[in-house]
């Protein structure tokens, strides 16, 4: 396990979360990547340094920490250019040093399981690193692996700026081939009258242990930052016999990096085109409104911000003070109070979820003709049949169906 050094700092214009809200987030975050953090280092600055980002005041407090504890790496909470990287690194006696968006690359490296999710992030990685090159080769690579150098992209390390170059090339191509059958997908989905629930909400909130209560699916569920990368979808019907699809979607999280979000456009694009949203809160977190701020950012930039949401104040099982979930609730309006660990509040949950979606389903009183038996069979497998009558000539429904499908039924 590394030893780590963590290293915050708070530029007033640039930050939108106090100072301790985000150097805790940094924990949370090196302790997924398998990081034993040693020390912290904590300041304010107007703007960076642009040789060190830090003053050196505080660059002389991190190397003396770097000493005591005998770290072997040191993670900033902020971005830094690569001739920061390079005097930091060189000023620390070559204590390998990363910054936010390396480590988050890392970590999403590490829980990428399908051959998309692998593109993406090889593309991420990629990317990032290709400014940091040094001379013929990558500036990180002496390393020989460790945290912000694993996963999909680890070969890289080897490859020159034409080799980087061609390989961005040959992934961007991949990506547009997963673009369009994800795309594809999405239509066969729209054609079938197919109601999707996209389930969104900032990093381990417990999006999948929800999944996981609403459709008794085995998912893997682990207590630690973006362990959902790839999506996940279940198939579920509602109390009215509705067919609907949860979509399980990768973490948000505050200042997710930009090229984060381009790389997983097409992953992202699942929420933006799903009917409603279930944006899913960590009732027992202190920094639960912060953190719905920077969803709701993400949801922006994907043009979701619009969408039909039920919060869903989730994790109530570790809410001591029961007045907490009254005040959420006036907090966040249209909320369900649920735990999805133990499953208490989950009847109540799906009537509101039923609830949202009678708004997108109608009834209707329909002859339709015998030669037209899939249109039939489209109705039972869509919808509810509340009654039926075989005529000589025609099949006669009264159903409650997706508004989408009668859409159809009416061509």
């Amino acid at each position: 396990m590394e030893k780590a050094v963590l290293v915050t700092v708070d530029m007033k214009e640039r930050s939108e979360w106090p100072l301790e809200a985000r150097a805790a987030e940094l924990k949370e975050l090196a302790r997924s990547s398998g990081a034993s953090v040693a020390a912290e280092v904590l300041c304010h600055k107007e703007k960076p340094s642009p040789d060190l980002f830090i003053g050196k005041g505080k660059f002389e407090e991190l190397q003396q920490l770097v000493s005591r504890e005998n770290a072997n790496l040191v993670i900033f909470n902020n971005d830094l250019t690569p001739t920061q990287l390079r005097n930091i690194e060189k000023g620390l006696d070559d204590t390998r040093t990363i910054d936010r968006t390396q480590l988050i690359l890392d970590i999403f490296a590490r829980n990428a399981r399908s051959v998309e999710g692998k593109v993406q992030i090889e593309l991420a990685q990629l990317e990032y690193l290709l400014p940091r090159l040094t001379g013929k080769g990558i500036h990180l690579s002496r390393l020989g692996g460790g945290i912000g150098t694993r996963g999909p992209g680890e070969k890289i390390l080897e490859y020159d700026r034409r080799r980087i170059r061609d390989q961005i090339a040959k992934l961007k191509s991949k990506l547009l081939d997963i673009e369009k059958r994800r795309a594809a997908l999405r239509k066969r989905r729209s054609d079938a009258f197919l109601t999707t629930v996209a389930i969104v909400g900032y990093t381990n909130a417990g999006k999948t242990t929800l999944l996981n209560q609403l459709t008794d699916s085995k998912k893997l569920v682990a207590d630690r930052l973006f362990s959902t990368l790839d999506p996940v979808a279940r198939s579920y019907v509602l109390p009215n016999n509705q067919k609907i699809l949860f979509l399980d979607t990768v973490g948000f999280l505050h200042n997710l990096p930009h090229h984060l979000v381009e790389a997983f456009k097409s992953t992202l694009e699942e929420v933006s085109t799903a009917d409603i949203l279930l944006h899913v809160l960590d009732a027992s977190s202190e920094k639960i409104h912060d953190q719905d701020e920077a969803v709701y950012k993400v949801l922006k930039e994907l043009g979701a911000e619009n969408k039909i949401i039920l919060n869903v104040l989730n994790k109530t099982d570790l809410v001591v003070n029961p007045d907490r979930i009254s005040r959420l609730k006036k907090d966040f309006k249209n909320a369900a109070a649920v735990s999805s660990l133990t499953g208490a509040g989950m009847p109540g949950l799906i009537d509101e979820i039923s609830a949202l979606l009678s708004g997108l389903v109608t009834d209707i009183k329909v002859d339709i003709p015998n030669n037209r038996m899939d249109l039939v069979n489209m109705v039972y497998e869509n919808g509810r049949v509340n009654h039926r009558e075989d005529k000589p000539d025609s099949v006669y429904l009264e159903a409650t169906i997706p508004v989408r499908l009668k859409n159809s039924l009416d061509k």
